[in-house]
């Protein structure tokens, strides 16, 4: 991999400031902080590039601004620029672009930074600002702050708006952002959220599926031990519940039945209801990209990188046969996590879905 090294770790593919306007009520909840904005979000006047040359050249400067940007910066942070992310956000999340180059990773320079939000992420960790955007379709945020050593946050799918936004697989895109301490994590939270400080409520319920840890590769024993203590000492033993997730997804999500007997013949080990659904979330996925791309990559036929080209020849070739199969999976799949999670009753899952993504791919 080309890995970028100049002052700014490669990672932008743009600096320049979007300032508050000039007469903002003072004592914003962002004041005084920066934030770099991964090159998928459209910004008025300027030409979003999706991680990709090609890209930008074929499509004019945006007519609007994302409005999570626009909260961003009307809560008084200053944008800084745009940071680099994988070609058309379609990679095997490890972070490379063979046209923009592989930002550096700060925490470990010899290894890769984690993708998509790869720019997004270093911009952070590298301290060139308090906090930055990504998107997470199958976990590009959580894998390169992961990487990365920084906090990142993907919420619920549909909370905060992906307007302005280009998109990927848009069944499963969702906007994260980074940051190196929690205390600006939860600051952007409630920004993007809309929500007051004091609209911050404890959790009545915390769900741990103990099954999940054991696809982990570090000592799942060590892992489930800290996860179990910490939220012992934060909340209290009374409310944590130990659930067997995979068993859990098998028996409330009925249409899993023949893509778990399809994928169970390739598989040697993990949870075969949670490879379930990461294959019919792969096909899914697969099938909105095409959707949305196919006509320009075939009409501009770009020059893609090693390995996205593989992953967007293979998404073009989708076929439709097994799609709605598939949707009904993600409705029961919904419906089961609502009932689990209790979500009315703000109950909580304490889930690491990017190990499992990693697991099952």
């Amino acid at each position: 991999m080309e890995v970028k090294g100049d002052d700014d770790y490669g990672a932008f593919v743009e600096r320049f400031e979007l300032r508050p306007p000039p007469h903002s009520p003072p004592h914003q909840p962002l004041q005084g902080l920066t934030f770099a904005v991964k090159d998928i979000f459209d910004i008025s006047g300027r030409v979003t590039g999706f991680g990709s040359p090609e890209w930008a050249k074929t499509h004019g400067p945006a007519t609007s601004t994302s409005p999570v940007v626009l909260a961003a910066i009307d809560a008084g942070a200053v944008c800084v620029g745009i940071t680099v992310m994988d070609e058309m956000a379609y990679s095997s999340i490890d972070g490379e672009n063979v046209h923009h180059g592989t930002p550096r990773n700060p925490c470990a320079p010899d290894r890769v930074p984690g993708g998509s939000s790869s720019g997004s992420a270093v911009a952070v960790a590298a301290k060139l600002v308090d906090f930055s955007l990504g998107t997470d379709t199958g976990g590009s945020v959580r894998v390169p702050a992961a990487c990365c050593g920084i906090f990142g946050f993907r919420p619920s799918h549909g909370i905060v708006s992906t307007t302005n936004v280009i998109p990927m697989a848009q069944s499963f895109d969702t906007v994260g952002w980074f940051a190196r301490d929690p205390i600006t994590l939860t600051r952007v939270g409630h920004v993007l959220f809309q929500l007051p400080i004091e609209a911050t409520k404890q959790p009545t319920r915390i769900v741990i599926p103990e099954d999940c840890f054991q696809c982990l590769s570090s000592p799942t024993d060590q892992i489930s031990h800290i996860l179990n203590k910490s939220m012992e000492k934060l909340f209290g033993s009374d409310i944590i519940n130990h659930e067997n997730l995979g068993d859990y997804i098998r028996h409330k999500v009925p249409s899993l039945g023949k893509f778990m007997s399809n994928t169970s013949e390739n598989q040697t080990s993990g949870i075969p209801s949670l490879a379930a659904i990461s294959h019919s979330m792969l096909r899914l996925q697969r099938s909105e990209f095409k959707a949305n791309h196919e006509e320009w990559v075939n009409t501009i036929k770009p020059n893609l990188g090693p390995g996205i080209s593989d992953r967007v020849s293979g998404a073009l070739s989708e076929t439709s046969e097994n799609i709605e199969w598939c949707r009904a999976i993600r409705t029961e799949l919904h419906a089961a996590m609502c009932a689990l999670l209790e979500v009315v009753r703000s109950r909580w899952l304490i889930f690491k879905l990017f190990s499992l993504v990693d697991t099952f791919n």
